[in-house]
């Protein structure tokens, strides 16, 4: 007895929604480990991540608490949220942004000690940043600049 050709399409659909849903499985499966998650100082002191996951850390960087190792590429600083604090060491290079005060998202991970070790610094400047060619204009030069970008 043959399959009449609407039943067919149905098992064809069928078989395509199942398959479609198990790559969508799969793919969730694989990439669990890959997410970043994005923690603030009082979270993380609350409750810490694994040691061996990946977080980011985002906060301000603490007035004074900036320090340069021996080595000349470590730098140990504090991130706060004005709750909790946290101490980060980073070897790199760090971003012309980076100072005391202004905010920073560190990726990385918990170390065991409870200091957060960062693979990698993203400084954020705030609302008022003005890059260094358009320090030396007027308002009306840097507006006309400005426009002329858009």
């Amino acid at each position: 007895m043959a399959i009449k050709a609407k039943h067919q399409r149905l098992v064809l659909l069928a078989i395509a929604l199942i398959v479609l849903i198990g790559a969508g499985l799969l793919a969730a499966w694989a990439l669990r480990n890959q997410a970043s998650y994005f923690y603030v100082p009082s979270e993380i002191v609350a409750d810490p991540p694994a040691p061996d996951r990946a977080v980011r850390l985002g906060g301000m960087v603490e007035q004074g608490s900036l320090r340069t190792e021996a080595d000349g590429v470590t730098i140990a600083f504090v991130v706060q949220d004005g709750d909790a604090r946290v101490p980060v060491r980073f070897s790199g290079i760090i971003p012309s942004l980076f100072v005391e005060g202004s905010g920073v998202v560190a990726e990385g991970r918990m170390g065991r000690n409870g200091v957060f070790i960062a693979d990698n610094l993203l400084a954020k400047h705030d609302e008022n940043y003005i890059p260094r060619e358009m320090q030396e204009m007027t308002t009306a030069q840097a507006e006309r600049v400005v426009a002329e970008t858009r």
